[in-house]
């Protein structure tokens, strides 16, 4: 099974298309196996990355963290001692796959 990982943001007002523009990127991650930034709000975003392992996400957190820092500066703390992320990530015990029509 894959392993996910979930993070929330909260994004300053007039920030929102450099936040999109921010994560217009081609990831280099080993083990990454696609993701998408979802808009679930006017100010609110969540990205979802699937990936090969656990451990792949483990070993790509320095460099999630180091592209965090170039849009940073963008986001709004979420309160509640959680900074201006929300992550969680696991691995998958149920898993759903497209059916092919």
């Amino acid at each position: 099974m894959s392993a996910y990982n979930i993070v929330r943001f909260k994004v300053k007002p007039g920030m929102q298309k450099a936040f999109e523009e921010a994560h217009r990127i081609d990831p280099d991650f080993h083990g990454f196996h696609g993701g998408a930034l979802v808009k679930t709000g006017d100010n609110t975003y969540c990205f979802v990355g699937c990936w090969e392992s656990f451990d792949r996400i483990a070993a790509a957190r320095p460099k999630m963290i180091s592209m965090l820092d170039g849009f940073r500066h963008m986001l709004e703390d979420l309160g509640e001692g959680r900074g201006v992320t929300d992550p969680v990530s696991g691995d998958a015990v149920v898993e759903f796959h497209a059916s092919e029509d």
